[in-house]
């Protein structure tokens, strides 16, 4: 047997490539949408991808199963579970095996066996396997998807949060109560492998470490220690981040089906600085992907900075209109590397870029904006009448913040640009500063200029000013 692991960083996304060697084939469990990776793998040890397996309708990136059955006429293997509302759609034309609790399937010497585990989501299934190629009659480790994470469960409230789907943050947690009492007479040696890592929406507590073992979750996991069901409820609804917008997108490309890759509308090149401010002054969204502080000192006023760095897709994620066309500032070497990561996430709709380096030289006005200390933010409350915005998380914001500090958190600024207050000089401000030079970066684009960042974010200012 061949489990080769996948890691895309920027969504905290783990996927896996399952082999059967003797028989040369293999499936892929929970792919993202960029299958090369599969592609290569498979192709370096003669095997042929033949599946798909789903743990259930993902809504923090565009999942490859259709990708890989377009190209190899693969299976989808995904959940029948649910009511009529979590069923997937369009799939008459696609290879697939509809799964419920208990169900089994082989793949070569490989066997599969279904285990139903609601709670994230109402469909959610886990993946047992054992290899058969041997003497083993066990399984050996179980696909949790985003059911049981290494020192966390997925949350239960994103069908509320990020879909609509009011009054189903509680019932699911009571549904996930359940799932959990269930996961814990797996047996203690089961390697686990789930779909998500470090930094992921879709948790709270998320580790870092790639996998785990039952017994051990059974051990530590903060979600494994509750016997009443009260308790657990009120402690895995609490501090749950805010999911991002477009989770909701994610859902019904997932649940629908998108656009293969092929067929999406070519990436032209801008060679003049004009042609970018037409589109600009037509009200096209334009990126700027160079890092803060190259975009601080010099930028053309109207774009936006999403550096492209490991935050970049959540923020896109977060800041683009999925409706309009998207034109990108760039790096050209980076284009490839950054519609994977916007593709990722069903940003399907970039339709031109250019050199930035290039064009912000020929820009003869060219914008910037200020950084400035926490001492120097904290001599401007003390002498000036200002207004201080916190772009923080909510949990974040809560544990402590600046006196008199309003907070909006960034994914949600551009949806609230009417909460700003705008009649004085505003000091934006995060954590570290990254997410407050993105904010500044948006509210200049909307015309804001007297703004200033606030470098070293909330962490510097309690250690400089406090």
């Amino acid at each position: 047997m061949l489990l080769r692991y996948f890691y895309d960083k920027k969504l905290a996304h783990a996927s896996y490539l399952v082999g059967c060697q003797a028989k040369g084939e293999a499936v892929v469990v929970d792919p993202m949408r960029n299958i090369t990776p599969y592609v290569e793998l498979a192709e370096k040890e003669n095997l042929k991808i033949v599946g798909a397996l789903e743990t259930h309708i993902h809504a923090d990136f565009v999942s490859g199963s259709r990708e890989l059955a377009n190209r190899f006429g693969t299976t989808m293997y995904i959940s029948d579970e649910g009511d009529a509302d979590w069923k997937y759609q369009n799939i008459d034309n696609v290879p697939h095996q509809l799964l419920k609790d208990g169900n089994q399937f082989t793949i070569g010497n490989l066997l599969f066996e279904v285990m139903h585990t609601p709670g994230h989501t109402p469909e959610s299934i886990s993946f047992l396997l054992t290899d058969r190629g041997g003497v083993a009659d066990k399984p050996m480790g179980i696909f949790t998807g985003d059911f049981v994470f290494v020192g966390d469960i997925g949350r239960p409230d994103l069908l509320e949060k990020a879909a609509g789907i009011q009054g189903t943050s509680e019932s699911g947690a009571k549904v996930m109560f359940k799932s959990i009492e269930r996961f814990k007479t797996l047996p203690d040696y089961l390697q686990l492998w789930p779909a998500h890592g470090a930094g992921s929406a879709c948790g709270k507590a998320l580790g870092a470490v790639p996998s785990s073992t039952v017994g051990y979750e059974k051990q530590f996991n903060w979600a494994m220690q509750f016997d009443s069901e009260t308790d657990f409820i009120e402690a895995l609804l609490d501090g749950q981040p805010e999911p991002p917008y477009y989770f909701a997108v994610m859902k019904s490309v997932n649940k629908v089906g998108i656009e293969l890759i092929k067929n999406l509308p070519e990436v032209k090149f801008i060679e003049s600085l004009g042609r970018v401010k037409e589109l600009l002054q037509a009200g096209n969204q334009v990126i700027d992907t160079r890092e803060a502080n190259a975009f601080a000192k010099s930028h053309i006023a109207g774009t936006i900075n999403i550096p492209f760095n490991q935050s970049f897709t959540n923020w896109a994620g977060w800041l683009v209109d999925y409706n309009k066309p998207l034109y990108l500032l760039i790096n050209p070497t980076t284009l490839d590397d950054i519609l994977i990561a916007l593709r990722s996430v069903g940003i399907d709709q970039v339709l031109g870029y250019a050199n930035v380096e290039l064009i912000v030289e020929l820009e003869g006005e060219l914008d910037s904006y200020e950084n400035v200390t926490p001492l120097e933010a904290k001599d401007m409350i003390n002498q000036e009448d200002v207004y201080v915005l916190d772009v923080r998380n909510k949990t974040e914001f809560d544990a402590g913040h600046i006196e008199g500090a309003d907070h909006i958190m960034l994914g949600t600024l551009l949806r609230r640009m009417d909460e700003v207050i705008t009649d004085k000089k505003i000091i934006v401000q995060c954590q570290a500063g990254g997410r407050s030079a993105i904010a500044t970066s948006v509210l200049k684009s909307k015309g804001i200029h007297n703004v200033v960042n606030m470098s070293g974010g909330y962490s510097r200012w309690l250690q400089d000013v406090k």
